[in-house]
């Protein structure tokens, strides 16, 4: 059996976790509830995503600077 296939998956979830996955589950929950307010607002919940994108990047960005 190869060993790829472990391999692989080790490089998923470096690539989407890596070092936040608090940051991976945000961005899992904000695709999530973008689409939830799609599909109950329709077309009026284009707002909702660069809004909380840019809320999980200054949350990011704040965790960064305070634990320096």
């Amino acid at each position: 059996m190869s060993r790829w296939p472990a391999a692989f998956g080790r490089f998923c979830y470096e690539f989407v976790v890596g070092d936040t996955p608090e940051l991976a589950v945000g961005v899992a929950l904000v695709i999530v509830g973008g689409w939830a307010l799609a599909r109950t607002l329709g077309a009026a919940a284009f707002w909702f995503i660069p809004l909380a994108v840019i809320t999980l990047l200054g949350v990011s960005l704040w965790r960064g600077a305070s634990s320096a």
